[in-house]
């Protein structure tokens, strides 16, 4: 690999905020050679799954590999669709979660991210996902050092090794990620235009505005935190999003609050559908049938989610209208009349009126109100607007 100059960098990152909105920043990665299909080494095999290790970034240095589960479905000789799966922190490459897809249809690649293979530390692993990985300090010509930019490139390293395989359609791949991997999966989707469909799920970008690491962004100086976002917050990338994308978060996410989440996904330029749930809890969970039948509407041409068009609120209704393909069990206004931190907020929900394609609900009369509107079809899918503020008398 070429010694990497940061003059090239800092002149993308100047062009970043003057160039126009057709255009895709990339930041630190030289994303056509991460569309190279890398050298992989196939190990131990079960029914679904093989054990992977593919070529990585070099760091500090080193080459490096990256280990990986690949599942294939039992039957058939496909081309199947495909999915990229990115863990969270403290996560692993898992073979269940890579599973999961294959049973579904799906071939499936789940990496581990932190340098480490099925029995710990690899000798030629990349950097730690630790937090001090994550947070030091860093310049232009170290930016390929930081974990951020070996976990990013590692997923589209995955994705040319997906493409690459006869049994899997190249234009039938999309990618999921948890928590860190859902921020990973923003900056992901907004660089690799390849992708046919993305799903973060909790992660988002703005983590310098508010997430639960704003103590890691105090001790920076003005210039480390400005340099962090520039390199690797998703918030420069999302704007580079062409694929469909659903957004799914829990109302009192721990790590990821409402209002980061909500700039996000405002730097989508093209429609996105989003989910969030009462209180959902944060986890490794890859079982949510949001995100199996979102990625099957589109890799699959299955039955599409709701579609809720953007709530409005006119003197004390809020209102919506939808589209569905499947029946609604039931829709519901949520909303939280308290303030301070999201994570601390007590969310409530009251039933709202389904009639001819038209929801609507009573707006309580408590301010300062945070509201949005949600619908769940037979299936249990459930897809939301996204949430309005209604500041008190004194705040305007």
């Amino acid at each position: 690999m070429k010694k990497f100059s940061p003059l090239p960098l800092m002149f993308l990152l100047v062009c970043c905020f003057t160039a126009s909105a057709t255009q895709r920043f990339t930041g630190p990665w030289d994303v056509p050679s991460l569309h190279v299909v890398p050298v992989a080494t196939w190990g131990f095999q079960t029914n679904l799954t093989q054990e992977v290790y593919y070529e990585g970034e070099t760091f500090q240095g080193k080459p490096t590999r990256i280990f990986a589960y690949y599942a294939r479905p039992a039957q058939g000789k496909g081309p199947f669709p495909a999915m990229l799966l990115v863990h969270g922190g403290g996560g692993k490459a898992f073979r269940e979660w890579a599973e999961h897809w294959a049973q579904r249809g799906y071939v499936a690649l789940a990496m581990d991210l932190a340098g480490h293979g099925p029995d710990g530390r690899l000798p030629d692993g990349g950097p730690e996902q630790d937090d001090q990985s994550k947070f030091r300090d860093f310049t232009a010509a170290d930016a390929r050092e930081m974990w951020t930019y070996h976990a990013v490139a590692a997923v589209l390293r995955g994705h040319s090794l997906l493409a690459a395989r006869p049994e899997v359609d190249r234009k039938r791949i999309g990618v999921t990620g948890i928590s860190w991997g859902g921020y990973l999966t923003c900056i992901i989707a907004g660089i690799d235009e390849r992708l046919k469909v993305a799903v973060p799920v909790y992660g988002c970008g703005f983590l310098n505005d508010n997430s639960v690491w704003l103590p890691r962004f105090a001790q920076m100086s003005a210039d480390q935190r400005q340099r962090w976002v520039d390199y690797f917050d998703p918030s420069r990338y999302l704007g580079g999003v062409n694929c469909p994308i659903l957004f799914l978060n829990g109302s009192n996410d721990f790590a990821y609050p409402l209002d980061s989440y909500q700039k996000s996904y405002r730097q989508v330029k093209r429609p996105v559908t989003l989910s969030v749930k009462i209180r959902l809890a944060h986890g490794h969970i890859w079982t949510f049938g949001e995100v199996d039948s979102f990625v099957d509407s589109v890799l699959k041409r299955g039955t599409p989610l709701p579609n809720l068009k953007a709530m409005k609120i006119s003197g004390d209704l809020a209102k919506t209208t939808y589209s569905s393909k499947v029946p609604l069990a039931r829709a519901e206004l949520n909303y939280t009349s308290e303030e301070g931190e999201w994570q601390k907020r007590l969310w409530k929900t009251v039933p709202a009126q389904i009639v001819n394609g038209k929801i609507t609900a009573p707006v309580p009369a408590e301010r300062p109100l945070v509201c949005y509107l949600s619908v769940t079809d037979q299936k249990d899918v459930t897809v939301t607007t996204p949430h309005a503020v209604l500041p008190s008398a004194s705040a305007k």
